[in-house]
């Protein structure tokens, strides 16, 4: 029996499966900082290859989006990650799990996601240090930005 694209041999699914990153999709970074979980890094860029930045003109299937408490507003960062993205992306916003500098109260993320016409649908263990929360645009909110 053999895995499929990005499993181990166990089933175990890898971080590049666990946020949906397929070869050759366009994945766009937000918020780099030297305390990034270095091995989810790794694990997206060796799925989809090299990530762009936000200064991209590309269209992106996907937006990693790492924020900490203090980072500046979450509802702007949000509505700037949209404008290159698909209308069927996915952001996922990384940020301190609880306990950790930079921690972020997930009434933050419930209150700024809706109002920047995204809805969040999972979450996910991001590393050692982060948690990922999976936001989508609701439907017919990209046009009214």
């Amino acid at each position: 029996m053999s895995a499929t694209a990005g499993q181990a041999a166990d089933g175990v699914r890898s971080l590049a499966d666990r946020f949906g990153i397929e070869p050759g999709m366009v994945v766009m970074e937000m918020g780099y900082d030297d305390d990034v979980d270095q091995d989810l890094r790794d694990a997206l860029t060796d799925r989809c290859g090299e990530l762009v930045d936000e200064d991209t003109d590309e269209v992106v299937d996907a937006v990693l989006m790492w924020y900490r408490d203090g980072d500046g507003d979450l509802f702007e960062l949000l509505v700037d990650a949209l404008g290159p993205l698909a209308d069927n992306g996915v952001v996922w916003l990384l940020t301190p799990k609880a306990g950790r500098e930079g921690h972020v109260e997930p009434s933050e993320i419930a209150e700024s996601a809706p109002t920047a016409g995204l809805q969040q649908t999972s979450t996910v263990n991001a590393g050692k240090d982060w948690s990922g929360a999976r936001l989508v645009l609701r439907r017919g909110a990209k046009g009214k930005k």
